[in-house]
């Protein structure tokens, strides 16, 4: 919603525009059509103030407060935490530590990222601003039931990190590494993998009565970053008006 700066050596490459004359000599293509980023998010923030108030501005921030205290006391037993205050306090989000794992057992971020799918959860942000971490931000929205469902996963993640560490668990075919599990390979007729079918979708009991499905298997998402594939059927199917085939299909 503000200004992005930038060191004086990386300015010839600010992002440029076809309409509007922006950014450096050597600048990039558009990444935006508003040359200068939209100020119409600047709304959704000056409504959020007036209709919260002085009071309630303060009690949100209270909340967010409190709830990422108590969850990173949940689980600093489990995790090690970054950066607290000289009280072992965090503010309103907190960084958990995981690039221990890595040197233990071969377990990333990536990897803990993904199997929070399978209990329910997109992954806090990944590897900001420390590479090989998880940034946990509850803000004020979540019930303390919530907060609890979310604690208990990552414990329970942490007890099958510890079954590669000591060695129970293979380091590359295991429940983290093959995670997340779809619907479609836990009801398939194969199933060659060490570990059970429950383990990998009902990794705690409450998921049997309340579960979400991630839809897409383990995916290389460096890889689909930098291999940009158009799913769409070719353009001269829609003007000669062919039958267009569902994803169902």
């Amino acid at each position: 919603m503000g200004p992005i700066g930038v060191v004086k050596k990386l300015t010839p490459f600010l992002p440029g525009h076809s309409i509007v004359e922006t950014g450096g000599n050597q600048a990039i293509d558009s990444v935006a059509s508003a040359p200068y980023g939209s100020a119409s998010i600047l709304t959704i923030s000056h409504a959020y103030i007036r209709m919260m108030g002085a009071d309630g501005l303060k009690r949100a921030t209270e909340v967010a407060i409190l709830n990422a205290n108590y969850v990173k006391d949940r689980l600093k037993d489990h995790y090690p935490i970054l950066y607290t205050g000289k009280g072992g306090r965090s503010a309103h989000e907190f960084i958990i530590d995981l690039r221990g794992f890595k040197q233990r057992a071969g377990i990333e971020s990536v990897d803990i990222a993904k199997r929070l799918m399978d209990y329910g959860f997109h992954a806090p942000t990944m590897s900001f601003p420390v590479p090989g971490t998880l940034m946990i931000e509850p803000t004020e929205s979540e019930s303390i039931n919530e907060l609890d469902r979310f604690c208990e996963a990552m414990i329970h993640i942490r007890e099958e990190i510890l079954e590669v560490e000591n060695g129970k668990a293979d380091p590359e075919n295991n429940v983290l590494k093959h995670a997340p599990h779809t619907m479609r390979v836990s009801l398939s007729d194969t199933w060659d993998r060490p570990y059970t079918r429950e383990k990998a979708v009902f990794p705690t009991p409450d998921l049997r009565f309340n579960k979400f499905w991630p839809t897409v298997s383990r995916v290389d998402d460096a890889y689909g970053d930098r291999n940009l594939m158009c799913s769409c059927v070719p353009v001269e199917q829609y003007a000669e008006g062919q039958p267009i085939a569902t994803i169902s299909e």
